[in-house]
Order: structure tokens, then C-alpha cells, then sequence
């Protein structure tokens, strides 16, 4: 899924974790706020999750340590807060 500089607004939506087939998630470069949600942990075959360059708060949640094929984790650029979780 590829949506990176689109000027994209309101919160990463919760049900990017159903796609469980995406091996790439590519939000960066947007106007994204809020939280990362929970359910990303459930994209299963995601390798890439890039949501850099947005403007998302709160911590990084320890559910992306369920995705078993991550390799790239990109959340640079945002004002998230706190430090990774340790299943990362």
C-alpha cells in the first residue's frame, strides 16, 4: 500500500490491520495524526511499515512486535514519545 506524500489527514486507520497480505505499508510524508494503532500488529506479512514524516503522538505500541516479517520499521519525524518496546 503505497499513499506516501499525498497530503493524507486524520488518524492511520485502524483497519490497515486486516490487510494481512501487504508486505509494504507506506504512509510517510502525510498529515497523519493521532496515535499508531494497536491493530497494525495483525498485517501479518508486513516487512516494510514506513509512518515517517507525520505528525502521530504517543508511544510506538509493543503489537508491532507480532509482525513476523518486519524488517523495516520507519517512524522518524512524528512526536511519538517514550521509548521502543522491547518485542521490537
Amino acid at each position: 500500500l503505497y499513499m506516501f506524500d499525498n497530503e493524507l489527514s486524520g488518524t492511520v486507520p485502524t483497519e490497515l490491520g486486516m490487510l494481512s497480505q501487504a508486505q509494504e505499508i507506506q504512509l510517510e510524508k502525510n498529515k497523519l495524526t493521532g496515535t499508531v494503532p494497536t491493530e497494525l500488529g495483525r498485517a501479518g506479512n508486513t516487512t516494510l511499515l514506513s509512518l515517517d514524516k507525520n505528525m502521530l503522538t504517543g508511544t510506538v505500541p509493543s503489537e508491532l512486535g507480532a509482525l513476523p516479517f518486519l524488517k523495516t520499521l520507519s517512524l522518524e519525524d512524528n512526536r511519538l514519545t517514550g521509548s521502543l518496546p522491547t518485542e521490537l
